[in-house]
């Protein structure tokens, strides 16, 4: 009997992370640049006397989901999305690299290049730093270009090239913050092979379809888990009850 109540509550447990798992994904579905997670579980064998009987869950790993979000054209010169695999690399206060996809930049009081979130976004050469009173236009390769409103017109300087990486997914790891780093914690070398698309940005991988049926199925499956612990109980009550019917 209490292997069953264990294995029904392993079960419930990880049911519920999956659950939680699951609502984090549709809350970030609309979220610029948003990579899907997935709970990934394994079954293990109850061990002790006799065969291995019963078989209860254990945290396998949460898995980040690389694919490529569905692109949006929005106009904004400061709005772009990397094409294929590749990532805009940011400046941490810390000193320290971190790695988004979601390419939604603005110009701070300072004149520095940021992200929505408030981090500098890296260059070639440290900062990028865009003047006062001039439009800026972003080119495939990220050279950041800009143009004065008065003046000389059309007359375009290039005032940094935004740092594009593609280290390789398994060395990456989400933070807290919701931007990935480097596993040794080290700063990913520029890929020059990697473009971005401006005026675009890149909607987020959740399938909102998929996450709800997968949200209902999860809902199924912890109340299937609960009504095993509560069977477990029901039975050992009428256990109880026969034993003292016997003494």
């Amino acid at each position: 009997m209490d292997r069953l109540i264990y294995t029904a509550m392993t079960g419930a447990k990880h049911a519920f992370m999956q659950q939680a798992g699951n609502a984090h994904n549709l809350a970030n579905a609309s979220t610029i640049g948003f990579k899907a997670q997935e709970h990934r579980f394994r079954a293990v064998p109850v061990l002790g006397e006799g065969m291995p009987t019963r078989a209860f869950v254990v945290d396998a790993s949460v898995a980040d989901v690389f694919d490529e979000g569905p692109l949006m054209y929005t106009g904004r010169n400061l709005d772009v999305a990397v094409q294929g695999r590749g990532w805009v690399a940011l400046q941490m206060p810390d000193g320290s690299e971190a790695y988004t996809r979601a390419g939604s930049f603005d110009v701070n009081v300072n004149g520095l290049l940021q992200t929505k979130g408030g981090q500098t976004v890296a260059g070639d050469g440290g900062p990028i730093n865009i003047p006062p009173d001039n439009t800026v236009e972003i080119s495939p390769d990220g050279t950041v270009s800009v143009v004065p409103t008065f003046g000389t017109p059309n007359s375009s300087n290039a005032v940094g090239r935004i740092k594009l990486v593609n280290p390789p997914e398994a060395d990456l790891v989400r933070g807290d913050d919701g931007l990935f780093r480097l596993r040794n914690g080290q700063a990913a070398g520029v890929d020059d092979k990697v473009r971005v698309n401006a005026g675009t940005l890149e909607g987020s991988n959740v399938n909102v379809v998929d996450a709800m049926v997968n949200l209902i199925s999860l809902s199924r499956q912890f109340e299937l888990q609960i009504k095993m612990l509560q069977t477990a109980d029901t039975n050992a009550q009428r256990a109880d009850q026969l034993m003292s019917l016997n003494a």
